[in-house]
């Protein structure tokens, strides 16, 4: 079924499957790159593989898509019966994937909004469910922006990890804030604050830190109508009894994802990865 507007996001979204299917959206893959083998996220890579490259430090960098590649993703969905294209991405501060999508969007067949969401993982994705809803509803173009902008606005993403090397290596905090973390051997609880990572708080065991992050989590819910999602990264059990906890202590919690991240997070933050994302409706 065609739709006035047509939602793009990327891989890093790590929408369920059947969401993406319900809404028609289409999620451009970013790359990971093992050793000297570029492999496509959520085809050619999986998270496990990742995280076994990992733990036998492994050579592992990512990249965003090339234009060319959302070239052809706007003019797909132009040819499927699109007049207008929302296409939101992970924060410009953790990839050029915006940059691309901008440089794309200017020679495309309809017209495309390209929005920097400043999210990552299912805050962004949260964002993208928010944009279809506003879609299918017969939303302008520009309203349909308003729904993603307003739900990245309001929502958080808290999260946990087992050491801070990875998000050092890959530039994504700075090296005092990670030498400061070793050197005290504190558990980093982190955040997302204007599209950037932060440290919220140093914990000294991961299990104050993991009781920690839910403390924080039900805090920020609150008793407002919200959506949250678990990740983690080889981490299943961790995410489970989050999520359980999460479950019973939000009142006004409508949809909980439970999801491993994939490769491109994954790369950049370790296994041992736990976080959440609170997102008001």
């Amino acid at each position: 079924m065609s739709r006035h507007v047509a939602i793009v996001t990327d891989s890093t979204a790590y929408l369920p499957q059947p969401a993406m299917a319900r809404h028609g959206m289409v999620a451009v893959p970013l790359t990971v790159v093992l050793g000297d083998e570029a492999l496509e996220e959520g085809t050619e890579i999986s998270a496990r593989s990742l995280a076994l490259a990992l733990q036998k430090r492994r050579s592992v960098t990512t990249s965003r898509p090339s234009p060319q590649v959302f070239a052809e993703t706007y003019r797909a969905r132009a040819e499927a019966g699109a007049t207008g294209i929302v296409s939101l991405h992970l924060s410009a501060e953790f990839s050029g994937t915006y940059d691309a999508a901008v440089l794309a969007a200017k020679d495309a067949p309809v017209p495309v909004h390209v929005v920097d969401t400043g999210m990552v993982a299912m805050a962004l994705g949260f964002c993208a469910l928010a944009a279809a809803e506003a879609a299918e509803a017969g939303g302008s173009l520009d309203e349909v922006v308003a729904a993603a902008e307003k739900r990245a606005a309001n929502t958080s993403a808290f999260f946990y990890v087992d050491t801070l090397d990875y998000l050092r290596r890959g530039g994504r905090i700075g090296a005092a804030q990670a030498l400061f973390g070793s050197a005290l051997a504190v558990k980093p609880l982190l955040q997302l604050v204007n599209g950037r990572i932060e440290m919220l708080e140093k914990v000294r065991t991961a299990s104050k830190a993991i009781a920690r992050l839910e403390e924080i989590a039900v805090a920020e819910a609150g008793s407002a109508t919200v959506d949250v999602a678990v990740h983690h990264l080889a981490a299943p059990e961790r995410a489970a009894a989050l999520a359980d906890r999460l479950r019973e202590r939000v009142p006004g919690l409508v949809d909980l994802h439970v999801s491993e991240v994939g490769a491109v997070i994954g790369a950049h933050t370790g296994p041992g990865l736990l976080g959440a994302v609170i997102s008001p409706r």
